[in-house]
């Protein structure tokens, strides 16, 4: 780890605020300790309100300057970064497993996901359409046209430490916008990887300080990115606690939002549908990246007719599960988070155990070789029922819900019967079930899937989802519109000046 670490720019002590060139920080010490061992990474100066004012100023003046270059030229800078990260891809993939825990392949994977949306950024870039709109007086034009924001301030997750930031970046910068990002503090190097490869393409096209910034730090840096004035769009990804501070704050102030917050994803296994498709994608769904997606599945929604047998699968595939260093590719599950991941997976056990569930696979913690750092669960499966407690809540780790139906209907209903509204699907081959879980009457998520599971999106799409989920959406479709302030237009050619609906104005 420590080659992999010293190409990408990280040393034992970094700074933790840039703005394209230089790093600096004048504030206290970050320490990231890797969830697969227990050991100290590296260390990272957080900033401070000074280096905040200092960042935001430098953005400041980059935006006068990047606005005013064509958005084609913008998606080539882009270009360059995705292609940066695909000559780095191996080496920021294995430092997102080791910071964060996940797989080595969902690692790779999510800087996939970064390359991914520089290439669509790139093409979107010459696809920012206005519209034509056809007036109601003679020899008038009416358009719409859209003109970049300014300022976009990104506060991501520990879960996805550079994925869902260039989601929010790519977008921003062809859109003509300056990007300011805090990262979590639980994942700082990740971001200090991604800024140093910034920093090159910076450097290699001369252009000035400011077009991506960052400042590593606690929450207080979030605060003072939710309440400047100079930032006219926040986007945020964390829980839904969060995202309720973060909306309200950012709302005083008239300012845009995009939130990203919790999930309850659920995935209806009808009768009618391929069990063994289901069974997989409810395992990956429910213990891929140890249940720390905002998208995994939490519960399973199951017919009457199909239960024990999904139940008595299910138990089979979690008894196969490999749990352990997740750069060794022959294991499934890797770690929590940190310590407070796992505490609140021990008492959502016993939440579960007090409200009446009832076990099927035992979670808990695994201690002994391999699993020095405290940070490794067992993936556990209860049967429960919708409306307790600790179902109706998201807790971020590997636990899975069996729920039983008996009409589609009912399945839907329960499906919807939760605050949040992210991911959803359907398991079955009859076409009207599949239909009517994706109609009005349907899923009430942003995401509604038919024959996959509730994890794996792919970034042509939207994403994002409703209700306590916070609305927003990212990445694919026309989510750039977002970053972006809309301006309708109206020219008169003509040598009058007719009014809107007749209005007659005589100075006569």
């Amino acid at each position: 780890m420590k080659d992999v670490l010293k190409r990408l720019g990280i040393e034992e002590m970094n700074e933790g605020c840039s703005t394209g060139k230089n790093w600096f920080s004048k504030g206290e010490i970050i320490e990231s300790y890797s969830p697969v061992d227990g050991k100290l990474i590296a260390k990272v100066k957080s900033g401070t309100a000074e280096d905040y004012k200092k960042v935001i100023e430098s953005a400041k003046s980059a935006y006068l300057y990047w606005r005013q270059i064509p958005a084609p030229k913008r998606g080539e800078i882009v270009r360059q970064f995705g292609n940066k990260l695909r000559e780095k891809k191996s080496d920021l993939g294995q430092l997102v497993s080791y910071e964060m825990g996940k797989s080595l392949q969902e690692g790779l994977g999510e800087v996939q996901e970064m390359i991914d949306i520089c290439d669509f950024a790139l093409g979107l870039s010459r696809q920012l359409y206005g519209l034509q709109i056809q007036s109601e007086r003679v020899k008038h034009r009416m358009m719409e046209q859209w003109h970049p924001l300014g300022i976009v301030g990104i506060i991501s997750a520990f879960n996805f430490p550079v994925a869902v930031w260039s989601w929010n970046t790519a977008l921003a910068w062809i859109c003509g916008d300056v990007c300011v990002w805090k990262p979590s503090e639980k994942v700082p190097l990740c971001s200090i990887a991604c800024q140093n490869i910034w920093n090159e393409v910076a450097k290699e096209n001369n252009l000035p300080e400011g077009i991506s910034c960052i400042v590593n730090g606690n929450y207080k840096i979030g605060e003072y990115l939710t309440a400047d004035t100079n930032v006219p769009l926040i986007s945020a990804t964390g829980s839904t606690r969060m995202g309720k501070l973060v909306g309200v704050k950012v709302a005083e102030r008239f300012g845009k939002s995009i939130l990203e917050l919790g999930g309850n994803n659920a995935i209806i296994i009808s009768d009618k549908a391929d069990l063994n498709m289901s069974i997989i994608g409810a395992v990956f769904g429910a213990v891929g990246t140890a249940g720390q997606r905002c998208t995994s599945t939490r519960r399973l929604i199951i017919h009457e007719s199909v239960y024990e047998q999904v139940k008595s699968s299910l138990v089979k595939a979690y008894s196969q599960l490999k749990i352990g260093n997740p750069l060794d590719e022959k294991n499934h599950v890797g770690p929590l988070i940190d310590k407070d991941a796992v505490n609140n997976y021990l008492k959502a056990l016993e939440a579960i155990k007090q409200e009446g569930g009832k076990m099927v696979v035992e979670g808990g913690l695994l201690n002994g070789t391999g699993y020095e750092s405290g940070c490794y669960v067992k993936p556990a499966i209860a049967e429960a029922r919708n409306e307790m407690a600790i179902v109706q809540h998201e807790t971020f780790a590997p636990i899975l819900y069996l729920l039983k139906y008996k009409t589609i209907e009912e399945a839907i209903g329960m499906q919807n019967n939760v605050p949040q509204g992210l991911s959803s699907a359907i398991m079955t081959q009859n076409i009207r079930e599949a239909e009517l879980f994706l109609s009005f009457a349907g899923s009430d998520c942003g995401i509604a899937n038919v024959n996959i599971g509730t994890s794996g999106a792919e970034i042509g799409g939207a994403f994002g989802g409703e209700k306590e989920t916070g609305g927003g959406r990212e990445s694919g479709s026309d989510a750039w519109k977002a970053y972006m302030r809309r301006q309708t237009n109206t020219v008169n050619y003509g040598d009058t000046l007719p009014l809107a609906q007749g209005i007659k104005f005589d100075l006569g």
